[in-house]
């Protein structure tokens, strides 16, 4: 299998496309400037006990309170309490963890008054991004994420990836990983650590070690709610939870990016660093590899797939539902049973594929059309965890129900990736009414004018929807090349999928976008809202 990561860098934010036989499978998007992402550490402030909960909201700095469970506080709390006490307080005591003695574990049993009070300062983690009208969801059970390890303050035991098959591999991680770690610190071994040198983890080691002790440098010098720690490259820590040694390349469309990116893999796996590859096209990165296109086919509420059957995908803020319709099918089997089989195994696939494109967490129920034969529901099953084999969130099936459903937990970490496939009218703004599209071209040539004549720019690139991009450079001489005898040769028209039919955008020479909205087009749209609006105003 042919696996590729596509990287699209825009000015507000990053796309990660994994495609597997040039089909998308993963799709991942983030702001560049996000905050309150999973794995920032912050220095904050209690707010409220909630006994009731047995929880706590907790100031962040976000305009939600953060919410902080009892039982996310880790057993070794007392340890931690009593170590970020002392550092905050006295700006001169040791902070070195590896020498202070431990203190019991919490009672798991506990209450949340018992181990805190309103306006405690505490070092605490995001492990769950505001989704919705909810804050973040905290833990004071700090983690360092490496490639190999994870490495936990406080803690003392060593655990090993169960996907680390080899008895003999994971003593030997074991043994390895106990002899050089400090004392008090926890380590989790990944999976990627199998067969690596005493070298490369104990340099892992050192470095996560290096972000705690500058993690606990930040907070004594802090003023709380502030951020202390955050991944120094957000699109290499998306890139860690992805990456595979077998991808057979990395294609990024960034200069500074792709540097980051090429650095980061001759690190981890120097063998592997001539895979990633700077896309330097003016064609946008996800066109040429024919993600937009798929992008498009794949969001939305009702996606297709073979011979014509396809699943509806609704959504709410902690469920959603999908439902399988076998359609017009042009290659149905010869009786009802096997027909609904052969649909149901297909849907399965892509329902798999759907809920790690968008990503979708909490509570899934598939209505699968209806089976009248318990082998035939048993292998829908067991089919369908085979397929969701490869999913990285953790994730619980379970058998089909007597009405024919079936559920599935999926590990909720981030919103789930909801992308409106439908496209607003670019010239109407949904109201409606739209200039006759003939005229477009003439917009077009005064944009032109006004870019050139005006703004006095001439090194750009103007990219349209590929019809429209096609019809300007039809013909001798064509538009596109009479409006560079006009305008100059330094600019060029490129097609763009993502834009709708009568939409375009400019870029610079530096890749920023360029505003084309004069001011008479602002007046003059404003002009016909009110007028429109004084018209229904009449009317009643």
């Amino acid at each position: 299998m042919k696996s590729e990561l596509i990287v699209d860098v825009q000015p507000s934010e990053v796309s990660i496309a994994l495609l597997e036989d040039s089909r998308l499978v993963s799709l991942q998007k983030e702001a560049r400037n996000i905050a309150y992402a999973v794995g920032d550490i912050y220095l904050a402030k209690v707010k409220k006990l909630m006994p009731g909960l047995n929880a706590a909201f907790v100031n962040v700095g976000y305009e939600k309170d953060a919410f902080l469970h009892y039982l996310d506080l880790g057993s070794q709390f007392s340890t931690y309490a009593s170590f970020l006490k002392s550092v905050l307080v006295d700006h001169k005591a040791d902070a070195s963890v590896s020498k202070m003695k431990r203190m019991p574990d919490i009672d798991k049993h506990g209450s949340i008054t018992g181990v805190l009070q309103a306006g405690q300062e505490l070092l605490v983690q995001i492990v769950k991004e505001p989704i919705s009208s909810k804050g973040p969801r905290l833990t004071t059970e700090i983690t360092f994420t490496g490639r190999y390890m994870v490495l936990i303050p406080f803690g003392d035991k060593i655990s090993v990836s169960q996907k680390i098959k080899t008895t003999e591999e994971k003593l030997r991680l074991r043994q390895l990983i106990d002899s050089i770690r400090p004392k008090n610190f926890g380590v989790i071994i990944r999976t990627s650590a199998e067969g690596k040198s005493v070298r490369e983890l104990h340099h892992e080691l050192k470095t996560l070690l290096h972000c705690w002790e500058d993690t606990v440098e930040k907070a004594r010098k802090a003023t709380a709610p502030s951020l202390i720690f955050e991944e120094e490259s957000r699109i290499v820590g998306m890139l860690r939870d992805v990456f595979s040694p077998t991808f057979e390349s990395i294609h990024v469309n960034d200069k500074e990016i792709f540097g980051q990116i090429e650095k980061y893999v001759a690190l981890i796996a120097p063998e592997s660093k001539d895979i990633v590859k700077l896309y330097d096209s003016d064609i946008p990165i996800f066109d040429h590899f024919s993600i937009t296109r798929q992008i498009k086919s794949s969001f939305g509420k009702t996606v297709s797939f073979r011979s014509g059957a396809y699943i509806i995908i609704e959504h709410t803020e902690a469920l959603h539902v999908i439902d399988v319709n076998s359609g017009n099918r042009s290659k149905a089997a010869p009786d009802q049973e096997s027909n609904a089989l052969e649909v149901n195994l297909r849907a399965a696939d892509e329902i798999a594929r759907q809920l790690r494109l968008r990503d979708m967490g909490g509570i899934i129920v598939i209505d699968y059309i209806d089976m009248n034969k318990a082998e035939h529901r048993q292998k829908l099953y067991e089919h369908m965890k085979e397929v969701m084999a490869n999913d990285r969130a953790r994730h619980n099936i379970l058998p089909l129900s007597k009405f024919g459903l079936m559920q599935i937990t999926r590990q909720r970490v981030r919103p789930a990736l909801d992308i409106v496939t439908t496209e607003e009218c670019p010239s109407c703004h949904g109201k409606g009414e739209i200039p006759p599209s003939l005229l477009f071209t003439d917009t077009l040539h005064e944009k032109l004018a006004y870019l050139v004549n005006t703004l006095k720019v001439k090194n750009f690139i103007l990219y349209v929807h590929p019809y429209v991009a096609a019809y300007l450079k039809k013909g001798f001489p064509s538009l596109y090349r009479s409006w560079q005898w006009e305008f100059g040769f330094n600019f060029r028209i490129k097609p763009d999928e993502s834009l709708a039919y009568l939409q375009y955008r400019v870029l610079d020479s530096d890749r920023n976008e360029i505003d084309l909205k004069e001011e008479k087009d602002i007046a003059s749209s404003a002009s016909k809202q009110n007028t429109r609006t004084k018209n229904i105003g009449k009317e009643e």
